[in-house]
């Protein structure tokens, strides 16, 4: 029995876990305002956006948390201007910019001699964080938390239908920039952990899973954390064991868990088809 409590009896791994379910509750509200507004490309453009803000941050000595959060800040407002002024859809403009300044980061980051590995960068390094991340995570991630747990309906109405939030006066666009600086900020808060290519993973997949599987927002919300807290806990206690990293083996847990909700959902209409069907006939 004690073999299996191991993991928490190590310092790196109970700081894993802190951190895991620190950047999950975040991450798990933010992605169901995502699924339901339709901008899972816009978490995967800032994610990706961030890296030459850390490099440029790292060149000018500030801290690279700021350099990443006006880098992503850029990215969507970028893509904002370029949708707003042009005849190209917002998905193209946003493929063309995210992957400009993913390119720009890598052609400055070889520019420079940093101690900071890439792959630390790109995959997070989640058993080798300190207490500043810790805090970092915490007070950005609680930040982001409170904030749309206190606006949920107003950002659910806003996600939803645009047209009648701002009908019943509802400050739409200071809605809409509030969300990518919420984005932003949680990409941020999940650098040190998962990184930058990961944290789409964990931005996207919880509430997908949660709307395949609810039918009221509020129940997706709960459920979305609900799950994200169990992929990343479970993902960092499995890692320990199978000798993997735990950010990936976290994305791969959401992944099998999106499976399992959507060959689960198929089945349930499956037979309520059928079952219509028997009682017409």
């Amino acid at each position: 029995m004690s073999d299996w409590l191991l993991p928490f009896q190590l310092d790196f791994m109970r700081d894993a876990f802190v951190i895991g379910g620190l950047i999950a509750v975040p991450c798990a509200l933010l992605s169901c305002f995502l699924v339901l507004k339709g901008w899972a490309l816009m978490g995967d453009a800032v994610s990706h956006a961030v890296l030459p803000g850390i490099v440029l941050a790292y060149i000018t000595g500030l801290p690279l948390l700021l350099g990443a959060f006006l880098a992503g800040m850029a990215c969507a407002l970028s893509t904002g201007f370029l949708t707003d002024h042009s005849r190209i859809k917002q998905d193209t403009v946003m493929g063309v910019v995210f992957s400009g300044m993913f390119g720009i980061g890598l052609v400055l980051y070889t520019w420079i001699e940093s101690e900071v590995h890439l792959d630390h960068i790109l995959f997070g390094n989640m058993l080798g964080i300190d207490a500043t991340d810790l805090w970092t995570a915490g007070i950005v991630g609680g930040g982001v938390s409170l904030a749309l747990l206190l606006r949920w309906r107003d950002l659910m109405l806003h996600a939803f239908d645009p047209g009648q939030a701002r009908a019943l006066g509802l400050p739409v666009a200071l809605f809409h920039y509030g969300m990518l600086a919420l984005l932003s900020l949680t990409i941020v808060s999940t650098l040190s952990a998962v990184g930058i290519i990961l944290a789409i993973g964990l931005l996207i997949a919880p509430g997908a899973i949660a709307f395949l599987v609810t039918r009221r927002f509020g129940a997706m919300l709960a459920v979305a954390v609900a799950v994200t807290l169990a992929a990343s806990w479970g993902g960092i206690y499995a890692s320990f064991w199978i000798d993997s990293a735990p950010a990936p083996t976290i994305i791969l847990g959401l992944t099998l868990i999106f499976i399992a909700a959507f060959v689960w959902k198929s089945i349930t209409i499956r037979r309520r088809e059928n079952g219509g069907a028997s009682q017409k006939a």
